[in-house]
């Protein structure tokens, strides 16, 4: 592997100075000479504010230019990074940046209004990521450094600042680069401990296997910054090899996304199923289903110049320059996977996890299977944790460069989640054929995919559920794009209280709103149906959630 993750970029900086870097789609666009020089900017606050090697900090903003300034800022000052998702609500990020001993907080100025610099009291500054104007700092230094920054910096640098001056931290592999926390609810937060190995290893994955990618690139970055799928191959392996980024910095919306692909024409595309499904479901399927299209995909000469004009079209749609869609974070329609595959549309489905940084397994789309997500991916071993792995599922576990340190102050956890052997067990069953393809039989940690590629988690909504009152049990499934929560009320005290239908479904319509509150728009229950009876288990008391998504079908 490569020495250092710094090292690269130093390499690519000096080598792409005059290239565009980072863009907000209809904003700004900064350089590579940009970006160089408002990290040396940034270095000069750092140490103002006292800030160690190792020390955090955190990053809370939409996608944006300065979120991929800042996050480069920390790594190469030899800080950790602690990128948290702007959709958090306050008391979750207020819980984060104290976990993780954050000293400084990069945030938007939407989410700086919801937040308090007294619920975050090792803090040494907060700083308005959109200008870098400081909003708190313990030392009055940090104000007037920053007020005269420009000043510092051209005497710093009083013949212009050049290429020759980057010289970035020396990491080594084992060393931690990241903290990300997989889930935003206090009960359940873990800091996933990311070190440079895993990062580099990562990066040194779209070289291998996209190595036509290269300083006249441009991707469209349209999933979270702060998640480690968006994080890694739309932003930090383009900043390797000199590409341009473009951020979407608002809502992924299909409409938008179209029109960004038409515009900046992306030369590989980083998704998840949901928005390609979107656009099956919209576009394709409206068509396909017209009974004089339907007659004609039947006749084999006419079928594939139909296929080949829908091929046309899609590839069209999505900017007509791409390499690859890459496909993650969650099994795929399998109808709008056939579909895709029958008219030879290139994309793939890779697997991988936040613990991994991210990629486990991949394999290019025209050399991979039909509901498989690949091989495993380079420095990675993949096994199953079964007597027959081809025929009968077990958990899939993984080895090799890409995993994490561990759980950052939980121990248990990361005890837990490794074997004997050092295997990192994923949650997620699978069998393994005789090629060493991977398919996914079942994701037993029941994580679902938010819109833009978040992480949910329907235990943490259903632990607020279970303490809401009249309610017993809960366990949240997704219907059709939507959340929605099946509740088993405690029918004996609602008879008690002389509650009938319509007032237990008002008193859980109360208890909806409520939950809400705290929770990330993105995480929110939309709907709620009482179920009649306790939930099914398994002898060690877990609902068998399997059962319960066949209820909404």
């Amino acid at each position: 592997m490569e020495s250092s993750l710094n090292q690269m970029l130093e390499r690519s900086f000096k080598e792409n100075w005059d290239r565009p870097a980072l863009s907000d789609y209809k904003g700004i666009t900064l350089y590579y000479r940009d970006v160089a020089r408002r990290i040396e900017k940034m270095h000069i606050i750092f140490e103002i504010c006292g800030l160690k090697k190792g020390d955090r900090v955190a990053i809370c903003s939409r996608n944006q230019a300065n979120w991929g300034v800042v996050f480069l800022s920390a790594l190469t000052y030899g800080a950790v990074a602690v990128p948290i998702l702007h959709e958090f609500k306050p008391g979750n990020i207020h819980h984060i940046v104290n976990h993780s001993d954050s000293k400084i907080l990069f945030a938007g100025d939407q989410m700086w209004e919801q937040l308090s610099e007294s619920e975050m009291p090792n803090l040494e500054a907060v700083i308005l990521i959109n200008d870098f104007s400081v909003l708190y700092a313990k030392n009055p230094q940090i104000f007037e450094t920053r007020e005269h920054l420009n000043e510092m910096f051209g005497k710093k640098y009083p013949k212009n600042f050049r290429p020759v001056h980057i010289k970035y931290f020396e990491d080594t592999h084992e060393e931690l680069a990241l903290i990300n926390y997989t889930s935003g609810t206090t009960g359940f937060s873990k800091g996933v401990m990311l070190p440079y190995r895993s990062l580099i290893s990562n990066i040194l994955f779209g070289w291998e296997v996209h190595p036509q990618l290269n300083n006249t690139s441009n991707v469209v970055a349209m999933l979270p910054t702060a998640h480690m799928y968006g994080m890694m191959f739309e932003f930090l392996f383009e900043m390797t090899i000199g590409a341009h980024v473009h951020f979407l910095t608002r809502i992924p919306s299909p409409k938008i996304i179209m029109e960004a692909f038409a515009e900046i024409r992306p030369d590989i595309i980083i998704s998840v199923p949901l928005i390609i499904e979107k656009i099956y479901k919209k576009r394709l399927q409206p068509i396909i289903n017209k009974t004089p299209v339907r007659l004609l995909l039947r006749l084999p000469v006419i079928d594939q110049k139909i296929e080949k004009k829908i091929l046309s079209e899609l590839v069209k749609t999505f900017g007509g320059r791409f390499a690859e869609v890459i496909i993650g974070g969650a099994a795929f329609n399998k109808e709008a996977e056939a579909f895709f595959r029958k008219i030879s549309f290139p994309f793939t489905v890779g697997y991988g996890m936040t613990e991994c940084g991210p990629i486990i397994t991949y394999s290019p789309w025209d050399n991979t299977r039909l509901h498989s997500c690949g091989k495993a991916a380079p420095r990675m071993e993949i096994r199953i944790d079964s007597g027959d792995p081809q025929r009968i599922p077990g958990e899939i576990l993984c080895k090799g460069a890409n995993l994490m340190l561990g759980y950052y102050k939980n121990p248990e956890a990361t005890k837990a989640v490794f074997d004997d052997q050092g295997w990192l067990r994923t949650g997620d069953m699978g069998v393994i054929d005789n090629e060493g393809y991977l398919y996914i039989r079942g994701r037993s940690k029941s994580m679902i995919l938010g819109p833009s590629g978040q992480n949910i988690y329907p235990e943490e909504i259903e632990s607020q559920f279970n303490n809401m009152p009249y309610v017993i049990e809960s366990l949240v499934v997704e219907e059709q794009g939507i959340l929605t929560a099946l509740i088993y009320p405690d029918f004996e005290l609602c008879e008690r209280e002389h509650l009938d239908e319509a007032a237990i479904l008002e008193k859980m319509e109360e208890n909806r709103v409520a939950v809400n509150e705290d929770l990330p728009n993105y995480s929110r229950i939309h709907q709620i149906k009482i179920f009649p009876e306790e939930f099914e288990k398994t002898p060690k008391r877990s609902i068998k959630r399997f059962l319960y998504q066949r209820v909404l079908e």
